[in-house]
């Protein structure tokens, strides 16, 4: 790999996780960030389902946090990313869904991690949280 495109990976992953917590935050709404996710290329999408599936991951979701998630995302409960995401364990094989599947893939995983991170910003991070994506508003106000 040149150092280019290591750095090109580096930066879309930056964008990935500003554009996620950004929504996490409410900083920006889910629809704008689908519609992101959208424009981007197949390839693009499925790393960022791969990444954002991560993100869930370490923010040790819940069977609570995956059907208060589906519920927040407008994707049907019956569809396949629904279905995966509420599985006890969660199923996390998002990228390998069907293209015509990804957006409501990604609403469902960004709505979940939306309120699996919330929980644990409101809990472990309460006060003293030194992650720098559990404080975007603060980044930004800064000059």
């Amino acid at each position: 790999m040149t150092e280019t495109s290591s750095n090109s990976g580096h930066t879309f992953r930056q964008e990935i996780g500003r554009v996620v917590n950004e929504i996490a935050q409410a900083l920006r709404t889910l629809d704008d960030g689908a519609g992101w996710f959208s424009g981007l290329a197949p390839a693009r999408r499925q790393e960022v389902l791969q990444e954002v599936a991560g993100y869930a991951m370490q923010a040790h979701i819940t069977s609570v946090d995956g059907r208060a998630g589906v519920a927040k995302s407008g994707v049907k409960p019956t569809a396949n990313p629904s279905v995966m995401i509420c599985m006890d364990p969660p199923r996390y094989g998002f990228a390998s869904l069907p293209a015509d599947e990804h957006v409501k893939a990604f609403r469902v995983l960004v709505s979940v991690f939306t309120v699996a991170d919330t929980r644990r910003r409101e809990t472990y991070c309460k006060g003293a949280c030194g992650h720098a994506w559990h404080n975007l508003t603060t980044e930004a106000e800064q000059p």
